[in-house]
């Protein structure tokens, strides 16, 4: 039986990818992150999703969690999906929302942007899934009406 069909993925709504699950996916190998990457529909994210993955990626690398060829081999994954991706970037607005309350505080700024940026793409929160590992980002997604994988 398939992530679709027990209902763990919505076949074809708009993926909000949170910098989490990217992790996730290129540090992990987290399936489940890849099922919901690779389902039916649209994918977005954040330019700050981008920026986040590269510095915890060189990061990682400098800690020496992972040697000079997996890093690479990451950035290149994150490369990959960025193409992938139509990518929302942060604007004025996207900020002047973030300098609001949302449902779930205290709220992290970068957290605040994410969640600003997904609240940008629809008007209605059944049309958006947010890809997420993030306990604070499920619970303010969970929050507006949106899906969380």
């Amino acid at each position: 039986m398939s992530a679709v069909s027990k209902g763990l993925i919505r076949p074809t709504a708009l993926r909000y990818v949170e910098t989490s699950a990217l992790l996730a996916a290129i540090m992990e190998a987290d399936l489940k992150a890849f099922a919901s990457f690779a389902a039916e529909g649209q994918l977005v994210a954040s330019s700050l999703t981008f920026a986040e993955a590269r510095r915890a990626t060189i990061a990682g690398r400098v800690l020496g969690r992972f040697d000079v060829d997996r890093e690479r081999r990451m950035l290149e994954a994150i490369e990959a999906l960025e193409r992938r991706c139509d990518v929302v970037h942060i604007s004025s607005d996207i900020l002047g929302r973030v300098g609001q309350p949302f449902a779930a505080e205290p709220l992290r700024a970068l957290d605040a942007i994410h969640l600003a940026s997904s609240e940008s793409l629809v008007e209605d929160p059944h049309e958006l899934v947010v890809v997420t590992r993030d306990k604070r980002i499920e619970a303010n997604a969970r929050a507006i009406g949106y899906g969380v994988e």
